[in-house]
């Protein structure tokens, strides 16, 4: 008898307890992102410590264009995440594999097109953001390795994207964990050298960001493949990666707004950042240091509201709006629970956990532990914030989520943190943090009750696609489906 192959770890999400399982499918997400923070951290110290102040300050520069980078499709891999998720809550596989195969030779152009583009233009990228000129030079070679790193980023995030999508989270962290084992193993070997391996400086960290990249992405499409997973698409159906217009219109209209909010964020601390810096050096170090805890403090938040996308999206797929109201309140519970915990706990050492970032006996320290107690509690409410718009995007609701964004930081932030200082001094940029998160709050609250993003929908109306087995699916039958989102069950009208 043939053995049976072995299936991947693909997770319907439209069964089962609602909080346990959206808990399990959250922790690896965090995990990942714990990952990704401690291996930028431990990067930092080689090429600082050891290669000195301006190849830190050439990587940070490089970094930069990275985050934006990446930032500018984020919102088009979420979009691919919540189209398969759909299907694959619809029990609609040949769907989602047009999604995959689209979704990748989209995801394939664009990170080409940035590489072949980018590459020559390093050192006017980085003169455009005023990389000082001492660490120009190293910053431009960072740089150009990056870009050629750039497809095997990009593709790599898009698959762990569309994993997460059909419900395994697992893999992703798999594989994440395999890209930071390699890159903190290949930082010292090759800075340094040794042996064969010539020693390539700050190069060095750009090649050792490329190679584990490579490796790992490699080995996950392997493992997908021996797995027979069932997004995987084979020599007899390559047809599958001729992009489809309607897909690609939705990756790119429901995708760039969600992408927005990472650049009205970003631009929101810069301008923060700014009015800090008026108060000199010390006051600009003690929010530098309490930047550095907010990082951590906001991973449980984002992988809550990740997972809830996600499940709310299979969920809507399988018109099981009962689950998606359940997956709401469940992560908002869970933000509640993890976000206030590890508050609570940073609180009472604050003393200690602040002293990580800043020098021994410092005068920052406790201007850092004063604006820290007044900000840290804004997370709670950002929590809450990226659950509940993580659930109305996953029917296609994307443009409600940007806009109360906009509003909160926009519209209240910046203008409380500049305008009200003559009455509360430098505190008021640090009472923004809640007034403005609590205001989002409560906007994302009123849409989610009122508002009608039950109605919206990811694809436009048409045909069905044709529909998988029940084998495909892991013996469940085929729920019949007309299209991805379309209208809403009768009990929701």
């Amino acid at each position: 008898m043939a053995s049976t192959p072995h299936r991947a770890p693909i997770r319907d999400l439209t069964q089962g307890p609602i909080a346990r399982t959206l808990v399990a499918f959250a922790l690896p997400i965090l995990a990942g992102n714990v990952l990704q923070s401690l291996n930028g951290s431990v990067n930092a110290v080689w090429v600082g410590k050891y290669l000195g102040e301006a190849a830190l300050t050439a990587t940070a520069n490089a970094n930069n264009i990275l985050f934006l980078l990446i930032g500018l499709v984020f919102g088009v891999g979420m979009a691919a995440t919540i189209l398969v998720a759909q299907a694959m809550g619809a029990k609609n596989l040949a769907q989602a594999r047009a999604v995959m195969g689209t979704s990748a030779s989209f995801f394939g152009a664009v990170s080409v097109l940035i590489a072949v583009v980018g590459f020559p233009l390093s050192r006017l990228i980085l003169q455009w953001i005023d990389t000082p000129e001492a660490a120009l030079p190293l910053a431009e070679s960072y740089l150009r390795i990056i870009f050629l790193a750039m497809p095997l980023l990009y593709l790599f995030a898009f698959v762990s994207a569309v994993l997460r999508g059909a419900g395994d989270t697992r893999t992703p962290f798999l594989f994440l964990l395999l890209v930071v084992v390699l890159d903190v193993l290949l930082n010292p070997l090759l800075i340094f050298g040794w042996g064969p391996v010539p020693r390539m400086g700050i190069t060095g960290a750009a090649t050792a960001t490329l190679v584990a990249n490579a490796i790992s992405f490699v080995a996950m499409l392997l493992w997908l493949y021996r797995r027979r997973h069932p997004l995987w698409i084979g020599r007899s159906e390559l047809h599958l990666f001729r992009p489809r217009p309607a897909i690609v219109r939705t990756l790119i209209t429901k995708g760039l707004p969600m992408g927005a909010q990472i650049v009205l964020i970003s631009l929101a601390m810069i301008m923060v950042m700014r009015l800090v810096n008026l108060h000199g050096v010390e006051l600009s170090s003690a929010y530098g240091a309490a930047l550095q805890l907010w990082t951590y403090v906001q991973m449980p938040a984002m992988a809550i509201g990740a997972a809830c996308s996600s499940m709310a999206a299979q969920n809507v797929g399988a018109r099981r709006w009962d689950r998606v109201d359940g997956t709401a309140r469940a992560g908002v519970w869970a933000n509640v629970g993890m976000t206030g915990l590890l508050i609570a706990l940073i609180v009472l050492a604050d003393r200690l956990v602040l002293g990580w970032f800043l020098p021994a006996g410092s005068a920052a320290l406790e201007p850092a532990r004063h604006l820290n107690h007044i900000a840290i509690g804004s997370f709670v409410f950002f929590g809450v914030t990226f659950v509940l718009s993580g659930v109305v995007r996953s029917t296609g609701a994307v443009i409600p989520p940007l806009v109360i964004l906009g509003l909160a930081l926009w519209g209240v932030r910046v203008p409380v943190a500049q305008w009200m200082q003559p009455w509360l001094g430098v505190d008021a940029i640090w009472w923004s943090f809640p007034i403005s998160s609590l205001c989002a709050m409560l906007l994302s609250l009123a849409y989610y009750r009122w508002g009608h993003w039950r109605q919206a929908h990811m694809l436009p109306d048409g045909p069905a696609t044709p529909q998988a087995t029940p084998a495909e699916v892991g013996g469940q039958p085929p729920t019949p489906v007309c299209s991805l989102g379309g209208d809403e069950p009768e009990a929701h009208r």
